[in-house]
C-alpha cells in the first residue's frame, strides 16, 4: 500500500506540473547577461545568471501561454543599464497587455540613495511593491565629469592628445579643467533626452500626470510611506506578503518557474529542424579589439574581437540555412582598424543578399557605431547612448614627471620618428603633424562611410559626427538609427526582411559541436577560428583607468569615461 501511495503522489506531482498554473519569477539582483558567453571564464562567471535574451523569449512565449497566469520580479541593487531596463519594460509592457498579472517587489529603490533607473523599470509593472524599510530614490538624472588636469600638472604629466572634433571629448579630462560648451551641450541633451524618457514611462506606467512626475522627482528621494502616499508605490510588504497575494490571485495550486528555466524549456522543445530556414544572432559586446574576443581572469570586462566577430558573420553568411542575420551590438569602440574589419563584414553580409540588423544595448558608440552603420537597419533603445562618430589620438607625455622623481632616461635609435610615441618626451613639429594627418584620415574615413551607410550627404553626415554622443530616441530623429525597440524587434525585422515566419527559429553563430570547438582550426575560414580565449592582461580590472591615462590602449574610437546610465 505503501508503494502505491508513492507512485500516486508521484504521479499527481508530476501531472500538477504539466497542468498547474505557472507563474514566472525573474531574479534581478545579480543583473542579467548580454547573451550566451563568449569564452571558458565568461562561461564559469555567468552560470549562475540569467540571459537577457531568454528573459525577453520567455516573456513572449509567456504571454501567448494560457497556463502562465503571472510575473513577479525582484529588483535589486544591481544596476542594469538604461537600454536594458527600456528592453524589459517594453517586454512586461506587452506580457502585461496579454492579460497577465505583472508585480515588481524591491527590498529598496536605492537605500536613501540613487534609484531612478531601477524604480523606472518597476513602473511597467501593474503593482509595485516596497519592503516598509525600504526607499523610492526617484532623483533625477546626473552625469558628472571629472577633470584632472590640475593634478597630472603638479605631477609632471602633460598630455599631446588631437580630436575631431569638439564633441569628442575623451582628451577633455586630462586637457581641461572645466567642461567646454560643447562637452556641456552633448552632457546636457542626453541628460535632458533621459530625464524625459523617464517622466514619460513613470506617467504612462503609475497613471500620473507628466508634470506630476516632473514635481515629485524634484521632491526625491522618498521614504516608503512617503512613496505610498504619491501614488509611486501600491503597497509597502515583505516578500511572503507579497508572494501570498500572488497566490491568492491566480491559485493556491499555482507553481513558480524562473522565466529563464521556461525560456530554455521551449528552446529545447523547438531546435531549429535540419534544413529548417533560420536567422543568426552573433554578440559582439565590450571594448574593440583586433584578434579574438575573450576577458582577463584579473577583471575588465569582456571585449569584442574582430577575428572572432569576423568568423562569427562568416560563418552566418556562408550557411545556406541561415536567411538573416541580427548583430547585437553592446560597445563603447575601441580599435579603429578592428572596427573596419568587422565593418567590411557586415558590408559583405548585405551584399550576399542575407538581411543584417543591428540591436544596439546600452552602447554602441564610436567603434560600436562603426561597426553597425553598414546594416540594412539599426534598431536602437531610446536611452541607447550611440554616434560618438569621431576619433581622438595622442600620448602623456610624462619627462616631468620622471625627472621629480629622479628617473632619467636615454634613447639610441635610427629614423627621425623612432621614439616618437616614448612617453618621455613631447611630439615634435613634424612628429604632431602626423598625428593629425592621421586623425584627418580616420575621421574622415569614418565620416564617409557613415554618409554611404546611411544615405546622407556627406556635410550632414559631418554635422551628425564630431565625436558627438545621441540618445537613441534623439539618434533615430537625425537618420543616425531606424527604429526604436530591442532585440525582438529586431529579430522580427530581419525575418519580415527575409520573408520567413514570424516565428522562424534563431540560432546563435558561431554554432559549434562539443568536438569542433576542442579541436584547432584548420584555417581562417574554420567556424572553430571564431572561438573566444582569455586573454591575461597586465591592468586587469583597472584596464580601462589604464587606457584612459595613456597606457595600453584597446584604440582611437573610444567612448570617453563611464557612459552607462544606470
Amino acid at each position: 500500500m505503501d508503494a502505491t501511495k508513492v507512485i500516486i503522489d508521484t504521479v499527481d506531482r508530476y501531472r500538477q506540473r504539466r497542468t498547474a498554473p505557472l507563474v514566472l519569477e525573474l531574479d534581478l539582483t545579480e543583473g542579467l547577461t548580454q547573451g550566451p558567453p563568449a569564452d571558458p571564464l565568461s562561461a564559469i562567471l555567468s552560470m549562475r545568471r540569467t540571459s537577457l535574451a531568454d528573459v525577453l523569449s520567455g516573456l513572449k512565449r509567456g504571454g501567448k501561454d494560457p497556463r502562465v497566469k503571472a510575473l513577479v520580479v525582484k529588483i535589486g541593487t544591481q544596476p542594469l543599464g538604461l537600454a536594458m531596463v527600456q528592453e524589459l519594460r517594453q517586454a512586461v509592457t506587452r506580457f502585461r497587455a496579454a492579460g497577465k498579472l505583472t508585480i515588481a517587489f524591491a527590498e529598496t529603490f536605492g537605500e536613501f540613495g540613487a534609484g531612478t533607473v531601477p524604480y523606472y523599470l518597476a513602473s511597467a509593472f501593474e503593482r509595485v511593491y516596497l519592503q516598509p524599510s525600504g526607499d523610492v530614490g526617484l532623483t533625477g538624472v546626473a552625469m558628472e565629469q571629472r577633470f584632472l588636469r590640475g593634478a597630472l600638472g603638479k605631477l609632471g604629466v602633460e598630455y599631446q592628445i588631437g580630436q575631431r572634433h569638439e564633441y569628442k571629448t575623451a582628451a577633455n579630462t586630462f586637457t581641461q579643467d572645466h567642461m567646454t560648451d560643447a562637452h556641456r551641450e552633448s552632457m546636457g541633451r542626453i541628460t535632458e533626452s533621459v530625464t524625459e524618457q523617464v517622466i514619460a514611462g513613470v506617467a504612462e506606467g503609475r497613471g500620473l500626470d507628466p508634470a506630476k512626475v516632473r514635481e515629485l522627482i524634484d521632491r526625491g528621494p522618498f521614504i516608503g510611506a512617503e512613496a505610498v502616499e504619491a501614488g509611486l508605490v501600491d503597497r509597502l510588504a515583505y516578500r511572503d506578503e507579497v508572494y501570498d497575494e500572488v497566490k491568492q490571485a491566480v491559485g493556491d495550486d499555482s507553481l513558480l518557474l524562473y522565466v529563464g528555466r521556461y525560456a530554455k524549456n521551449l528552446i529545447a522543445r523547438k531546435l531549429p529542424h535540419p534544413g529548417e530556414q533560420t536567422v543568426a544572432l552573433v554578440h559582439g559586446t565590450g571594448a574593440i579589439r583586433l584578434g579574438r574576443s575573450g576577458r582577463s581572469p584579473l577583471g575588465g570586462g569582456s571585449a569584442m574581437g574582430s577575428d572572432t566577430v569576423c568568423a562569427a558573420l562568416r560563418a552566418a553568411r556562408r550557411d545556406d540555412n541561415v536567411k538573416a542575420v541580427v548583430f547585437r551590438v553592446d560597445s563603447p569602440g575601441g580599435s579603429y582598424v578592428a572596427s573596419d574589419a568587422i565593418w567590411r563584414e557586415v558590408v559583405l553580409t548585405r551584399k550576399a543578399g542575407k538581411p543584417i540588423v543591428i540591436s544596439m544595448g546600452d552602447l554602441a558608440a564610436s567603434g560600436g557605431y562603426m561597426v553597425s552603420m553598414a546594416a540594412d537597419a539599426i534598431v536602437a533603445q531610446p536611452g541607447t547612448l550611440t554616434g560618438s562618430i569621431g576619433v581622438f589620438g595622442g600620448k602623456a607625455v610624462i619627462g616631468g614627471l620622471l625627472e621629480k622623481l629622479g628617473v632619467s632616461s636615454e634613447t639610441v635609435g635610427e629614423g627621425a620618428n623612432a621614439g616618437m610615441f616614448s612617453p618621455t618626451n613631447a611630439f615634435s613639429e613634424a612628429q604632431w603633424a602626423r598625428v593629425n594627418a592621421w586623425l584627418d584620415r580616420v575621421y574622415d574615413d569614418f565620416v564617409n562611410k557613415v554618409a554611404e551607410g546611411r544615405g546622407l550627404p556627406r556635410e550632414r553626415a559631418h554635422e551628425l559626427a564630431k565625436g558627438r554622443v545621441w540618445t537613441g530616441a534623439d539618434a533615430r530623429e537625425r537618420g543616425l538609427v531606424d527604429e526604436l525597440g530591442g532585440l525582438e524587434d529586431a529579430l522580427a525585422l530581419a525575418r519580415s526582411k527575409a520573408r520567413l515566419a514570424a516565428d522562424a527559429p534563431v540560432r546563435t553563430y558561431p554554432r559549434l559541436s562539443p568536438l569542433e570547438r576542442l579541436r584547432p582550426a584548420e584555417s581562417s575560414e574554420d567556424k572553430s577560428a571564431a572561438l573566444a580565449q582569455v586573454r591575461l592582461e597586465a591592468w586587469g580590472p583597472i584596464a580601462h583607468l589604464a587606457t584612459e591615462l595613456g597606457l595600453p590602449s584597446y584604440g582611437p574610437l573610444m567612448l570617453p569615461g563611464g557612459w552607462t546610465i544606470r
